[in-house]
């Protein structure tokens, strides 16, 4: 508990959790819109609490995780593991759930105008659950390659789950107040499946050239949102 080394590699994975985690609230914020709004937050907690859950197994099976970077067949001169194969179905899977929910969101006026609640709980909390063990073992293998002891990785994992669980409630009401916000968290889904895919063909894509991109779009949307306010409120009748 006195050791610097040890709290600097405790706040630095923390805050390295808290960033990859992100995504993972983006997703789940944009899943648990598809719900009636009194079910919204429940299946919010209950993403985030199987996140924390997978996570916490598997720090608890290190050498299994680990065994999974192994090499288990060689294709078109790619060595691929079972942490590859994971990470390319993931990619797959949110190149297909982001590109079907802005076909729902820019083309189906049906699903727009009320229709887009059809999604069923269980089926929401079971597409949660499957993207929820391709972050988690992203992010386990990262904790594994940052720190060595167990105790800091849980630390971490744990606060790091806590602060997002605080964050994904206003984080899913700002996306879903705001229509072109949430065309860029799309767009952010995308670009992180891409790189899912990337990684498992073992190409390695620096995460500044993910995160860079989307932040500086958002960045410029939060500009265009403060000059819209500002013309609504322009528009108001003075008293």
């Amino acid at each position: 508990m006195t050791s610097p080394e040890l709290w600097l590699a405790f706040v630095t994975l923390l805050l390295l959790e808290i960033v990859l985690g992100i995504d993972n609230i983006v997703f789940i914020s944009i899943l648990a819109g598809r719900l009636p709004a009194n079910q919204q937050a429940r299946a919010r907690t209950i993403g985030l609490s199987l996140a924390l859950i997978t996570r916490l197994l598997l720090l608890a099976s290190l050498s299994w995780v680990i065994g999974l970077t192994e090499p288990w067949v060689t294709l078109w001169g790619h060595e691929l593991s079972g942490r590859d194969f994971i990470l390319l179905l993931g990619g797959l899977f949110l190149l297909g759930k982001a590109t079907v929910e802005l076909h729902h969101h820019l083309e189906s006026h049906e699903q727009q105008s009320g229709g887009r609640r059809a999604a069923t709980f269980g089926a929401v909390v079971g597409q949660i659950v499957a993207i929820d063990i391709v972050f988690s073992l992203d992010s386990v293998i990262t904790a594994v390659g940052m720190v060595e002891q167990l105790s800091i990785m849980i630390s971490a994992v744990v606060v790091a789950m806590a602060v997002m669980l605080l964050l994904s409630g206003p984080i899913s009401t700002f996306v879903n107040k705001h229509p072109s916000i949430k065309v860029l968290a799309l767009a952010f889904l995308l670009l992180i499946g891409g790189s899912l895919i990337a990684e498992g063909l073992d190409f390695h894509v620096p995460k500044g050239y993910v995160y860079g991109p989307i932040a500086f779009s958002v960045f410029v949307e939060s500009i265009n949102l403060a000059a819209s306010a500002r013309r609504e409120r322009a528009k108001e009748p003075k008293s």
